[in-house]
C-alpha cells in the first residue's frame, strides 16, 4: 500500500508522500483505490470522480477546476486543471473566535537595548543610502574586522543594494522607509550609515525618515565630504563597535521575540510538512506573548477564506482587505494576470495553481487571530500575528520582515535554497531527501511529519530551535555568509 494523505475529509484529492507508480493501490480511509498512472512525490490524485468544470477541493478549499472528467486513481496536475482566480474580490466579515492557548513563558539570552527592545544578535551594520558606495561599504566591512576582536560585537555587516538615486515618487520613498527601518532593527547594536553626497536620497530625507534615534548608535559618513572615505569610516566604525560593545547577553522572556514566517522552493508537501509545523510554532510563540509575521500577500490569493475571519476587529479586516485588493490592482496595472504563479519549481513539486499554494503557504500563520496588518518597510506595532504587505519574491519579502521587526525568519522549503537575510533565516524542509542532501542549507527538517511525527511535536521542536538560535546558535545563512537585501520597485528609474 502506498502512503498518501486526505487532508480533510471533504476533499476530492490526496496528496502522494512518496511516489506513487501506475497500478498500485492506496488507502483513503477505508477505501482502496488504483493508481491510474504514475502520480510524483507530493503530487495529487484524485480519490473520487471530478467532472469537468467542477471543483477541486485540498485542504477543504477549492484549488481549481477540473477542464477534462478526472477519474478516481488519475495524477491531478496543470495537464487537468486551472485556477479558478480572476481580479478583485469584495470581502464580508464573518469574524471567527480564534484564540492560542496561553503557554509558560520560555526564556532566550539575548541583548536588552536602552529602548527596552530585545535583540539576538549584537552586530555593527553599514547601510548605504546609494547604490554608488556600495563597494566603499563593502571594503569597510572586510578591512575592519579586526576591530571586533575582544568585544561583545558578533559581526560588521554591509547591507547593499542599486537604489537611492534616479528614483520618483513612491519608489523613493519606498526606499528610504526600508533603509530607516533597517537602521531602527535592533540586532544592529550600531549603525554607519553610508552616503555618497549627492544623491536624490539627502542626508536631511534620511534623518527625517528616521525619526526619533540616539546619535551615539547611528551615525553617517557622507563620502565626498572628506579626503579619506575609509580612514574616517574606519575611525567611526571605532565608536559604533565601542557603543555596541556595552551591550551583554542576558535571560530575556520568549514574550520579546519577534519571528518573521516565509516559504520559497515550496513543493507539494509544503503545505502538509513545513508549514503547518511553522503554524504549530506560530501559536505556541504567540501563547507565550511572542509575535510573528506572514507576508507573501500574492500567496495568500485563494486562501483568504483560512486568514480574513481571523482578524480581531472590522477596521483590522478592511486593512486586510485593502492590502489583498491592492496587491491584486497592482497586478492589473501593470497588465499581468492575478494568478501568474506557481513557479516552475513549485510545478514540479506538486502545486499545481495559486490557489494550491496559497493554501499551503497560509498555514505559518496558525490558528492564532490577526491583529494588526502594515504596509510595505513598516514596523510591527502589536504583540501577536500580524500582515505584512509585500510581494512572493524571497529576497524582498525577507528584506521587508527584516525592516519589520523580525529577529529572525523561519524559511520554509520543499526545493531548497542558500540565501539569508540581515537577521538568522532558518530554512526548514518539507521533505527528508531534501534535508538529507542539502544539510549545508538546511537547519531543520519537517518532513518527518509525512512519515508520522505529530505536528504538535515538531512545533515544539522548531520553537527549541529558535530559543536557542535567539541564544547565539548560529542559523546555516550565517555559516555560510549569505546575507543581504533587496528593495521592492515599481516605477521608472530616471
Amino acid at each position: 500500500m502506498s502512503l498518501v494523505l486526505k487532508i480533510t475529509p471533504g476533499d476530492n484529492v490526496a496528496v502522494a508522500l512518496h511516489p506513487i507508480a501506475k497500478g498500485e493501490t492506496v488507502a483513503i480511509g477505508t477505501e482502496q483505490i488504483k493508481a491510474l498512472e504514475d502520480v510524483p512525490q507530493g503530487h495529487k490524485m484524485a480519490v473520487s470522480h471530478i467532472t469537468a468544470g467542477n471543483k477541486v477541493i485540498k485542504y477543504g478549499y477549492a484549488i481549481g477546476h477540473a477542464e477534462t472528467d478526472i477519474a478516481a486513481g488519475q495524477w491531478v496536475h496543470t495537464h487537468n486543471m486551472k485556477t479558478n482566480l480572476s481580479g478583485e474580490v469584495r470581502y464580508t466579515y464573518r469574524p471567527v473566535a480564534c484564540e492560542v492557548e496561553r503557554q509558560d513563558t520560555q526564556t532566550f539570552a539575548g541583548f536588552l537595548r536602552k529602548d527596552g527592545k530585545a535583540a539576538i544578535r549584537n552586530e555593527v551594520w553599514i547601510i548605504p543610502t546609494v547604490g554608488c558606495v556600495n563597494d566603499i561599504a563593502n571594503k569597510l566591512a572586510r578591512d575592519n574586522q579586526d576591530l571586533l576582536q575582544g568585544t561583545t560585537v558578533e559581526g560588521l555587516y554591509a547591507f547593499t543594494h542599486p537604489f537611492g538615486c534616479s528614483q520618483t515618487g513612491q519608489d523613493h520613498a519606498q526606499t528610504r522607509k526600508l533603509l530607516a527601518s533597517l537602521a531602527h532593527h535592533p540586532n544592529a547594536g550600531a549603525v554607519l550609515i553610508l552616503g555618497l553626497g549627492c544623491e536624490n536620497l539627502t542626508h536631511e530625507q534620511f534623518v527625517q525618515e528616521l525619526g526619533t534615534f540616539d546619535p551615539e548608535r547611528i551615525r553617517f559618513l557622507t563620502c565626498q565630504d572628506v579626503e579619506d572615505e575609509f580612514a574616517a569610516g574606519r575611525e567611526i566604525l571605532k565608536e559604533c563597535i565601542a557603543f555596541a560593545g556595552q551591550f551583554r547577553r542576558q535571560p530575556l522572556p520568549a514574550s520579546k521575540l519577534i519571528v518573521g514566517l516565509k516559504c520559497g522552493a515550496s513543493d507539494g508537501l509544503s503545505g502538509i510538512t513545513a508549514n503547518p509545523a511553522v503554524g504549530r510554532f506560530s501559536d505556541l510563540l504567540i501563547g507565550q506573548g511572542g509575535s510573528t509575521i506572514l507576508t507573501e500577500v500574492p500567496e495568500m490569493f485563494g486562501a483568504e477564506g483560512m486568514l480574513m475571519d481571523r482578524c480581531i476587529n472590522e477596521a483590522v479586516f478592511h486593512k486586510a482587505e485593502q492590502m489583498l485588493n491592492g496587491f491584486k490592482d497592482y497586478f492589473l496595472s501593470h497588465h499581468e494576470v492575478v494568478y501568474e504563479n506557481p513557479s516552475p519549481g513549485n510545478k514540479k513539486g506538486g502545486i499545481t495553481t495559486l490557489e494550491d499554494k496559497s493554501c499551503g503557504c497560509v498555514q505559518k500563520g496558525g490558528t492564532a487571530p490577526i491583529v494588526d496588518v502594515i504596509g510595505y518597510a513598516e514596523r510591527v506595532q502589536e504583540q501577536g500575528l500580524t500582515l505584512l504587505y509585500g510581494p512572493g519574491n524571497d529576497l524582498v519579502s525577507s528584506t521587508a520582515l527584516t525592516a519589520a521587526g523580525a529577529h529572525l525568519i523561519l524559511f520554509t522549503t520543499g526545493r531548497g535554497t542558500p540565501f539569508g537575510a540581515p537577521v538568522p533565516t532558518l530554512k526548514i524542509a518539507s521533505n527528508t531527501e531534501m534535508a538529507e542532501r542539502k544539510t549545508d542549507w538546511i537547519d531543520f527538517n519537517a518532513g518527518v511529519v509525512a512519515t508520522g511525527e505529530k505536528l504538535e511535536t515538531t512545533g515544539k521542536r522548531l520553537l527549541e530551535l529558535v530559543l536557542e538560535t535567539a541564544s547565539g546558535k548560529p542559523a546555516k545563512n550565517e555559516i555560510n555568509g549569505c546575507r543581504g537585501i533587496s528593495i521592492f520597485k515599481d516605477g521608472v528609474c530616471l
